[in-house]
């Protein structure tokens, strides 16, 4: 049993509305052009609403939709020009037998590769800010070029020169004369690129740009520029799928000497609303949209997408899901009316499952539908595996579901419950049980218990029993606590089993997660300083998830190796990937804390200094280097926080 990550054919989260909404304004603005974004974040289900957007216009003759994916294109040199030939390649694709639109596709190309030529200039680069080079200056390519083929350079190659020469020579023959300046050269192109459209004979043009937010920074301005000054003429619709606070960071790590914002709203995010003129943000699904995506999820696996049981039980969660805040997240009342009385087995299972994994899961994904499939995908992996091992009837899913949501959302508590599962003669430890026990006591309201000292006795509480030491740091986390709280409890099962299915031999990077590409980024970050930078673009690509499963996979290593007195390998990684990634700061104020104070070395307080940028936590990292100035078990380390502290405070 697998769940398809790609973007799904069924639509079980009712994303149809969004996809009509967006259809239905590029009908009705057939004439002026329009850039549309789609916005959500990853895993959000933004591709699987473009999806629906080109199904829509699938069968309409008159209005051609083309899919363009910018991460394709991810590492092109002129990422710009890029964007304009496969527009037009795939418009000539489109209407193969046509000689008008070959002919006017061919103009087109003709001004894009002089555009190219102005590239290869070095210093002709045009964008929004310094605009095309005129005439003149190619014209001065072209002599510099041919002055030089009768004299070359070391540093040229005559190959090269030869082309830009030729290239340029051929633009000069053919240029109007009167094309010297920016503004008419893209007038000039949106005119060719309308008579394009004119020869394609067609209404509209839809191009539909996907996964930009996977595009670094260049090439994610480069075509939203492309699209702005050169292909928005009218009849052309732009529906664009990102990530906008991708797209903002993308905007201020391309212009650096952005100024600081006067107004409420910053340069990067003006800049995205002047090229995205109507955006639409995918909402975060709620805990019963989260119920009702996790029942639907297990319960078309289980069916098939055209059982008869199935798809009225995906219109009764459509019907539902039209008022989301009125929703009962698919009870088993609602389910046993679509299936008509008999529920199988596999759907009860779902609707248990759903149950038990809800509210975690929906707080611990933040409503994103990718990480709840994930997490689906890889619980149901392990139940497989435990089956082929020979122990599946030991494994019990809401147990495992539970377990594996302390080991996806908190691994240092599922570290914790693994080592206490292991060094208890029947795996199950005595904390676990008196944690749940104490988060699950009825509210004791005072008057219930009653101690008598005679007349005018008084009523008071009744004091809980103690929690064992480790279950005392649980109690004052509130993710733990809630974990404790929800169904079904621990108490008395062997855990064993459930501690051996979630952890991956084979990876430190968990269940469907692990991938060769990642194990090889953890491995270069493991090794020397040489090594770790030269991983930076490996670094910078990461999205998703995949930062925090490289920070995991490391931290875990450092942490097995237990070998603290010299810099273990990997922090030297862990540096760059937080500077790389800031929002895992969090994440390594907590592996700073988790290293045992009395055996690490002096690296432990100077090695993270340039990660911490976050004003709060660069406040609770100082509060950690305190901690360790006042004990005295360790001197190297007590020193080197002192260190660090005057330094600071110097500062």
């Amino acid at each position: 049993m697998f769940l398809n990550d790609q973007e799904t054919a069924t639509d079980l989260l009712y994303y149809e509305a969004i996809a009509k909404t967006v259809v239905s304004l590029i009908r009705k603005t057939p004439d002026a052009p329009v850039t549309i974004g789609v916005h959500g974040d990853w895993g959000a289900g933004k591709s699987s609403v473009l999806k629906m957007l080109e199904g829509a216009f699938a069968e309409d003759g008159r209005v051609l939709c083309l899919w363009f994916n910018g991460w394709t294109f991810e590492g092109f040199e002129d990422a710009k020009t890029v964007v304009i030939e496969t527009i037009v390649d795939e418009l000539r694709r489109a209407r193969p037998a046509s000689t008008k639109v070959a002919d006017a596709a061919k103009k087109v190309l003709k001004r894009v590769d002089w555009l190219k030529l102005a590239r290869q200039a070095g210093g002709f680069a045009f964008t929004a800010a310094t605009g095309i080079p005129t005439f003149d200056q190619v014209k001065g390519l072209y002599d510099l070029a041919t002055s030089f083929l009768s004299k070359p350079q070391e540093h040229i190659s005559i190959e090269d020169l030869k082309s830009v020469a030729n290239k340029a020579g051929e633009f000069i023959k053919d240029a109007p004369e009167q094309s010297d300046n920016l503004p008419e050269h893209i007038h000039a192109f949106r005119d060719e690129f309308k008579e394009l459209l004119d020869a394609a004979d067609i209404d509209q043009l839809v191009v539909i740009v996907d996964d930009l937010d996977r595009c670094l920074p260049k090439t994610a301005i480069a075509t939203l520029e492309a699209i702005r000054l050169f292909l928005f003429v009218e009849r052309t619709a732009f529906v664009i799928g990102a990530d906008e606070l991708m797209i903002e960071y993308a905007v201020r790590e391309h212009f650096p000497d952005l100024p600081p914002s006067s107004g409420p709203i910053s340069y990067a995010r003006n800049y995205l609303e002047k090229l995205i003129q109507v955006p639409f943000r995918i909402p975060a699904l709620g805990a019963a949209e989260t119920r009702v995506y996790v029942t639907l999820l297990l319960a078309e696996n289980a069916l098939g997408s055209a059982d008869p049981r199935f798809v009225r039980l995906l219109a009764a969660a459509r019907d539902d899901m039209k008022r989301p805040w009125k929703s009962r997240g698919l009870d088993r009342r609602t389910v046993e009316a679509a299936m008509q009385g008999s529920v199988p087995p596999e759907v009860d299972q779902a609707l248990v499952i759903s149950a038990h994994v809800t509210k975690i899961l929906s707080e611990g994904t933040r409503g994103n539908p990718r990480q709840i499939k994930r997490f689906l995908n890889s619980m149901m992996l392990r139940h497989g595996i435990a089956e082929e091992r020979g122990f599946g009837a030991e494994i019990q899913r809401p147990v495992l579901a539970k377990i594996m949501l302390a080991e996806r959302f908190y691994p240092d508590f599922y570290e914790q419950i693994a080592r206490l599962a292991a060094n208890h003669p029947d795996g199950a430890p005595e904390a676990i049980r008196a944690f749940e026990q104490f988060m699950r006591r009825p509210a004791v309201t005072e008057g219930e218990d009653e101690k008598p000292s005679g007349k005018g006795a008084r009523k008071v509480a009744t004091e809980p029993p103690p929690l064992p030491p480790e279950a005392t740091e649980w109690e004052k986390n509130e993710w733990a606590k809630g974990w404790a709280a929800i169904d079904p409890p621990l108490a008395g099962i062997d855990l064993r089993p459930y501690v051996f299915v979630t952890r991956d031999k084979r990876s430190s990077l968990g269940g469907l997660a692990a991938a060769s590409h990642l194990e090889g980024l953890v491995e270069k970050l493991r090794g020397p300083q040489l090594m770790v930078r030269g991983a930076a673009a490996e670094i910078a690509k990461l999205n998703g998830p995949e930062p925090e499963e490289v920070f995991e996979a490391i931290r875990g290593r450092i942490l097995q190796d237990d070998e603290f007195k010299g810099k273990p390998k990997g922090v030297d990684g862990l540096v760059r990937l937080v500077e790389a990634h800031p929002a895992l700061q969090r994440r390594l104020l907590e592996f700073v804390r988790e290293l045992p104070a009395a055996k690490v070395g002096a690296w432990a307080a100077s090695s993270w200094g340039s990660c911490f940028t976050d004003t709060g936590i660069a406040a609770e990292y100082r509060s950690v280097l305190q901690t360790w100035t006042e004990q005295t078990e360790n001197v190297p380390l007590q020193k080197t926080a002192q260190g660090i502290l005057k330094l600071a405070k110097a500062k």
